[in-house]
């Protein structure tokens, strides 16, 4: 361990990634900009739901747009190596403070963004090629430490691992879903369109899915694979990027891949970026190691193991609930769980008092359509929807109001069915980490993780 610890390797790869990471979230930034997004999703809405335990981020109304700006110049200055460790940091918070705002937003590829995010603090992705490095030549290294590089590969491998696993499950490898579903609503596309109507189609995008994905961080890693492994990854992201609306996740994914090329590969970039730059050979190949003092290297090290321990942990918190993990969701985010469930449905809601009060709420006053939709097949935004209704009501004159939900919520193509008790009270209910005793069973078997 402690010969691993000093064991170096090119800095380049860590300065590429450095440079595309950043470019690449600046121009996530603006798409969601130009978009109109960040009034849609973050100002527009009356009510947001927060994710529990970090209620302290509110939504900041107007001053929305200046977050997405920080957050946008934050990303150009990684990418420049430019006041580097701040920039991250910046980054990091920025970015992860949009993503807790609502979590009708929540998605795994922004969970990715903001742990790497996190990652980057730590590492001097900024010694080799970036500003600072110009600025100040002592910073200047071509070879950093070899672990620095590894973290950033073995959280890519987690991804995909993860997200392999949760698919070993009898719904994606049997029955083909929910890809059954999603596949034939694209089946206008040009040239290939109609397969899509045909179920042996979705098996195949479902078997394959799996094992790319349980494989992939393998394959990347070997050289003699590699090309070939890349050449998976450009089409596997390539395909979900045409199919589904995930935003800028497939790019990453195929810029992150690339982490894995060698060092030879990444250099040949760097040089070909200082050559356009005019930089000089001093400057590209510093021939200096970046050297961390023992101490600090040794403490990043035990950073970096609770913070993967905290990441294999995770995903499986869903053992400790009981019930279908798709139905009850409890443990779902946070776990690489990608595109598995389609769930669709409604929830009306009752609200009435002592003194014999009663409306039925038109959510529409409430939420905006987005949310409504999330809310209505997600417990644990019905719990906070719940509360939000009895705050209101309060408000309204209603004595201690009592709320209840008529859900009905069908998942990955069986027949609907209530997914919240209809008789409880879901004023009077809580939210905590605990089991929700209010879910309704689901009555049916998934197997697999």
């Amino acid at each position: 361990m402690q010969r691993y610890l000093h064991t170096t390797t090119s800095a380049a790869p860590l300065a590429v990634f450095r440079i595309l990471f950043g470019l690449l979230l600046l121009g996530g930034i603006v798409r969601f900009w130009s978009y109109g997004w960040i009034y849609e999703l973050y100002i527009r809405p009356k009510y947001f739901f927060p994710f529990y335990g970090l209620e302290f981020v509110k939504p900041l109304g107007e001053f929305t747009y200046i977050l997405f700006a920080v957050c946008g110049l934050s990303a150009l200055l990684v990418a420049l190596g430019l006041f580097y460790r701040l920039a991250a940091a910046t980054l990091f918070l920025s970015f992860t403070y949009i993503e807790l705002i609502d979590k009708t937003t929540y998605l795994n590829h922004y969970y990715f963004i903001s742990m790497m995010c996190l990652m980057l603090i730590f590492l001097p992705a900024h010694v080799y090629f970036s500003v600072d490095a110009y600025r100040n030549p002592k910073l200047r290294a071509d070879q950093v430490p070899a672990w620095c590089l590894d973290v950033v590969k073995l959280f890519v491998g987690f991804l995909y691992f993860f997200a392999g696993l949760a698919k070993l499950n009898s719904d994606w490898l049997l029955q083909a879903q929910p890809l059954r579903i999603w596949l034939p609503a694209h089946n206008d596309l040009p040239v290939a369109g109609f397969l899509l109507n045909y179920t042996w189609v979705a098996y195949l995008f479902s078997w394959f899915g799996c094992l790319y994905d349980l494989s992939i961080p393998f394959l990347l890693w070997n050289r003699s694979t590699r090309p070939w492994a890349y050449a998976a990854v450009v089409v596997f992201h390539g395909l979900t990027a045409l199919l589904f609306p995930i935003g800028m996740f497939p790019y990453v994914m195929i810029m992150t891949a690339l982490i894995f090329f060698s060092a030879g590969f990444h250099q040949r970039i760097i040089n070909f970026l200082g050559r356009m730059l005019r930089l000089r050979g001093d400057q590209l190949l510093p021939r200096r190691i970046y050297r961390m003092h023992p101490a600090l290297n040794y403490v990043l090290a035990g950073v970096f193991v609770v913070f993967f321990a905290t990441q294999l942990v995770l995903p499986f918190r869903y053992l400790l609930y009981p019930g279908e993990l798709f139905w009850t969701e409890q443990g779902y985010r946070f776990s690489w769980r990608v595109m598995l469930i389609e769930k669709a449905g409604h929830t009306e809601f009752t609200v009435r008092d002592q003194a014999g009060k009663k409306v039925i709420v038109n959510n529409s006053e409430f939420l905006t359509p987005l949310q409504e939709k999330m809310m209505a097949t997600q417990p644990d935004m019905i719990l906070q929807y719940a509360h939000i209704l009895r705050d209101y009501y309060t408000q309204q004159g209603f004595d201690r109001p009592q709320v209840f939900a008529d859900s009905y919520v069908t998942l990955n193509g069986r027949l609907g069915r209530p997914l919240i008790d209809p008789e409880v009270n879901l004023a009077n209910e809580t939210e905590t980490f605990s089991p929700k005793s209010w879910i309704t069973p689901f009555n049916d078997e998934i197997k697999g993780f």
